[in-house]
């Protein structure tokens, strides 16, 4: 038997703070908010031990250039030796849980990976830290290099309760010991928290955190502190907001503002939103806290039950998180559902502003729908109007799925004084599917191309009989395109062919095109299935006899014009209906107008001839 030795792991701290630099902080500008999340941690675990105690934390700045000192002192539950030889020399070992309170998520103190500290190398050759355990027992100094070196020793003196942090900087990070940057971060982390951070900086001490907000604990008092919320939301966000919606969940352990963007976004913009965990900023792009279809809001959340990842700069995807998140949706909707009721002003300003936001949530909640609808705006074939002034016209709103079969249709539907919606831009031919369901007495009615010839005038059978000729040239001109020509009367009259497909024309076009698009196994398959549509699959050009051109072709004299016009005639309804053009009939576009020209010029030759 082969005996086996066992080696342990070495591991090569430089080597690893680059990492940590590289890949797990998004800047080494997250030291500062390390810093500040293992002091609220230490003052949490002191005011559990000792109910009523009052934190601080304090930050000094001294010396100037690549000698500056950076001081950050906590009056919280401090170290003991053993806690040092526990906790410091040990990477990924956290003083802050137990093992089955990292996996339930469940914790009183943000720092849970032990690695925090780590982050200081990013900006200082040298970590110093002295520290005085509550419980007791000599103060102690702490020294650690990127080295992986550390020493230990007792002060002879002793000190207050709490923990010191010194860092000096490197050369390459000195701006991030400047007293400005330092003041703005410090905010930034810790503008939330409950008791105070102060900054002492060339002889000048300034409280960096105001006093909380008292709407903080229960974000429904925000609604009568209007100026004060939305003066905060700029500080915080950056952003210069009009309205805003407080968020809160069943449990009451997370709440929030969900400040309403004064400006339009894009579908596809990033949702980030800024969290704090116990009180401190743990990430200012969560993405994932909220809802898709509410990306008209920034949010400032704060929370005391999610999980933070290592990083902590985000959430782990979890079952509490998910619950998390409905919830804060479902604040979101009952605040827009109370603006329904009371408000409908700002809920009207609110749609014109994020209509697209309004149809998301409209789709998933039929009840909110109801609620809304009537200021939801559409395009349509009286114009961009609301919903409510649409159905006040007591028709039935007919509407088509995509905006070509919408383009192709609505200059004729309109001439017809038909009302017809464009449903083909997004959540917009759902919510019409929708409105009879949500609204009553509504109607609505999924409109086909084909189906607008109804309203079409028939041409009396003695007229047709004139055409029959013509008529049959042109069947004859549009065999090749499975088309068929009829003749119509309809408005309006300066529009002399419309172009229209059923369902298995469409379909066909459809399959016919990809073909001629793809590799010749592929367009084999295609051709199968092509062959399989009935000769249903015929589309339709109907020939407007209100039209003085429609006229001359159909009672031309000379047999060979009319085939070429109504050709031209055909392509020209193509592209009046946006119809991508295959190369069959884009061979017919190209050659009908040189044939035109000819045509024109043997006339015009003829003539000179018999002159």
């Amino acid at each position: 038997m082969t005996a086996s030795n066992e080696y342990r792991f070495q591991v090569n701290l430089s080597g690893m703070i680059q990492i940590l630099s590289n890949h797990l902080y998004s800047s080494p500008k997250v030291f500062l908010r390390e810093l500040m999340q293992n002091a609220t941690d230490a003052i949490t675990a002191r005011t559990e031990a000792e109910p009523g105690f009052q934190g601080e934390v304090r930050v000094e700045l001294t010396g100037t250039g690549d000698q500056r000192t950076m001081m950050v002192e906590d009056n919280g539950i401090g170290l003991t030796e053993a806690d040092i030889h526990e906790f410091l020399a040990m990477i990924g070992q956290s003083s802050k849980r137990g093992q089955q309170a990292l996996l339930d998520g469940e914790t009183s103190f943000i720092g849970r990976f032990g690695i925090g500290l780590l982050s200081c190398f990013m900006v200082s050759h040298e970590i110093v830290m002295l520290t005085q355990s509550a419980k007791g027992g000599p103060s102690m100094e702490w020294r650690g290099k990127p080295d992986g070196t550390y020493t230990i020793r007792q002060l002879e003196t002793q000190l207050s309760p709490g923990t010191k942090v010194y860092l000096r900087c490197t050369p390459d990070a000195a701006h991030y010991f400047e007293t400005e940057y330092v003041q703005e971060a410090l905010f930034y982390y810790g503008a939330l928290l409950p008791y105070p951070v102060i900054l002492h900086s060339d002889g000048v001490q300034h409280i960096v955190n105001s006093e909380s907000p008292i709407w903080l604990m229960e974000p429904e008092l925000a609604r009568g502190r209007r100026a004060e919320v939305l003066a905060f939301g700029e500080r915080l966000l950056g952003e210069k907001f009009q309205d805003f919606i407080p968020l809160t969940t069943d449990s009451g352990r997370t709440g929030g503002i969900a400040f309403v963007l004064p400006h339009a976004v894009n579908l596809n913009a990033k949702r980030s939103h800024r969290v704090y965990l116990k009180r401190m900023l743990i990430s200012e792009k969560a993405e994932n806290i909220l809802p898709d279809w509410a990306f008209f809001v920034k949010c400032l959340i704060w929370t005391d039950e999610l999980q933070p990842t290592a990083s902590r700069e985000h959430f782990y995807e979890n079952e509490k998180l998910e619950d998390v998140r409905f919830e804060l949706g479902d604040a979101l909707r009952k605040g827009l559902a109370d603006m329904a009721e009371s408000q409908t002003e700002r809920l009207q300003k609110l749609i014109r502003l994020h209509a697209l936001s309004m149809k998301a949530l409209a789709v998933q909640d039929q009840e909110f729908y109801a609620m809304i609808h009537r200021w939801l705006p559409f395009e349509s074939t009286r114009g961009h109007r609301e919903l409510g002034e649409l159905m006040s016209e007591g028709e039935t709103l007919y509407f088509t799925t995509t905006v070509d079969e919408y383009r192709q249709i609505h200059h004729v539907a309109s001439a017809q004084s038909m009302l017809v919606i464009n449903g083909g831009y997004i959540y917009d031919s759902d919510l019409m599917a929708m409105l009879p369901l949500a609204v009553q007495h509504a109607q609505t009615e999924r409109l086909q191309p084909d189906e607008v010839s109804m309203s079409f005038t028939d041409v009396p059978p003695a007229e047709r009989n004139q055409y029959y000729d013509a008529l049959r040239l042109a069947d004859s001109a549009l065999q090749r395109f499975r088309c068929r020509a009829e003749v119509k009367g309809f408005k309006p009259a300066d529009l002399p062919v419309l172009f229209t497909l059923s369902q298995e024309s469409s379909t066909l076009r459809a399959l016919e095109k990809a073909s001629e698009e793809s590799t010749e196994l592929f367009s084999s398959v295609l051709g199968s299935l092509s062959s399989g549509i009935s000769s249903a699959g015929y589309s339709t050009l109907y020939l407007n006899i209100s039209n003085p051109i429609i006229q001359r072709v159909l009672t031309s004299p000379d047999a060979q014009m009319t085939p070429i016009a109504i050709e031209m005639l055909y392509v020209n309804a193509l592209m009046m209906g946006h119809y991508a053009m295959n190369r069959q009939e884009l061979e017919v576009l190209n050659q009908g107008i040189v044939r035109f020209i000819d045509w024109g010029l043997r006339a015009n030759t003829d003539r000179k001839g018999d002159a």
